[in-house]
């Protein structure tokens, strides 16, 4: 027994991760593949429909197709891709400051990707409120700038760019500390070579020597952005306090699959809406990949 564990030292060292892996994500995915497939309210027996959910999803759901893609497309162009050229902007700005302002620094930006749900409603809910004691309520009333509160939660026109305001307030996460230590890791000798070279400024300095040496960071952080955006469900939800959110305007495609899953209880059509989600974030990050792969072969 023992020259047989001395031999297969990795299979015992793997099973634990295999494990948990196929327990937490491989069988949960399969298992909503197979329910996408069917009619299933969570009561009685899954009921095989065949494509009539994808069918559904494309031709017949409106709310998916009218508000929930292009709330997700815009939330996803504004959070991931600004939230991700933001987090390598402070990443590079951070790292030109010396050791213990830069520290502190890193830890007031990170911190809001830490809250939850909880948080967001007690700060940002004190301020976008919709009556008169609403820190902007009360602020635009004093200028005259209003004449009545406005019920920012509540409106269809400022729920989704409120979303977006508070999502980019909390994107300093994994991805911008990864990019910060890629940046300060970096080779302090090719900086010289590139100013021999003819690097003359900070934008070549960034375009030329930095990115290509985090590059490996930057594919973590996008990953990571893209996988924020298709999962980012709770904003809209707590700050308006409703799913479905009002007339839909901050409804995102996870709080869609939550609403047919766990209000309308129709599992099957909401295991359709998770693998189309799955679908759409493997796209993504074959895309990223392309972009921040490595170029060698």
């Amino acid at each position: 027994m023992k020259t047989w564990f001395k031999k297969h030292t990795y299979i015992v060292l793997m099973a634990p991760y295999v494990l948990l892996f196929s327990t937490f994500i491989l069988i949960p995915v399969i298992v909503s593949v197979g329910l996408s497939f069917t009619y299933f309210n969570s009561v009685q027996m899954p009921e095989f429909t065949g494509l009539s959910n994808y069918i559904q999803l494309i031709t017949n759901d409106d709310v998916f197709m009218q508000k929930v893609l292009p709330n997700t497309l815009i939330y996803g162009l504004f959070v991931g891709v600004g939230g991700y050229v933001l987090s390598f902007v402070m990443a590079w700005s951070l790292a030109q400051v010396t050791k213990v302002p830069r520290t502190i620094l890193a830890v007031i930006l990170y911190s809001p990707s830490l809250t939850g749900g909880v948080l967001l409603s007690v700060v940002w809910g004190v301020i976008f409120s919709g009556d008169a004691n609403g820190y902007l309520n009360a602020l635009l009333l004093k200028w005259n700038w209003i004449e009545t509160p406005i019920l920012w939660l509540q409106s269809e026109k400022y729920l989704l760019p409120i979303m977006i305001i508070v999502s980019l307030w909390s994107s300093m996460g994994v991805g911008f500390l990864s990019m910060l230590a890629g940046i300060l890791n970096a080779d302090e000798e090719i900086y010289e070579a590139g100013k021999i070279d003819g690097i003359r400024n900070r934008f070549q300095e960034v375009i030329y020597i930095t990115i290509p040496q985090v590059m490996p960071q930057m594919l973590f952080g996008a990953i990571m952005a893209i996988t924020g955006t298709f999962t980012s469900s709770g904003v809209g939800t707590v700050l308006s306090g409703s799913n479905p959110t009002p007339g839909y305007a901050g409804q995102l495609i996870v709080n869609h699959m939550e609403d047919f899953a766990f209000i309308r209880m129709e599992m099957g059509y909401a295991s359709a809406i998770a693998v189309a989600r799955l679908i759409a974030i493997r796209l993504c990050s074959n895309v990223v990949n392309r972009l921040f792969g490595e170029r060698g072969d």
